[in-house]
């Protein structure tokens, strides 16, 4: 009995970690999400390079910081993001 209740509170702990480190709207749009999945995977070999010690957001703040080391493919997928508005705010609609 004590066991059971040992593992459902570690996995009570692990799902509160997990929850606690999504972005406050879900990853955004489609669009912004698509955009962020094919930046990752063209970034792939630099982040291990550049920013193998960084993790979350740390990453993205890392290849930022090394722009001008970033391969061709990384630069421009980088260059597709859409920018957030300080605050979190999505850029205005055009």
């Amino acid at each position: 009995m004590k066991r059971g209740a040992i593992l459902m509170m570690a996995a009570l702990a692990a799902a509160g970690s997990v929850q606690a480190q999504a972005p406050p709207d879900g990853g955004g749009s489609p669009d912004r999400q698509a955009a962020r999945a094919a930046m990752m995977k063209a970034c792939d070999s630099d982040i291990k390079t550049l920013c193998a010690d960084k993790q979350g957001r740390e990453v993205m703040m890392c290849l930022r910081g090394n722009s001008t080391k970033l391969s061709s493919g990384c630069s421009d997928a980088m260059a597709q993001m859409p920018m957030r508005r300080p605050g979190g705010a999505p850029p205005p609609a055009q």
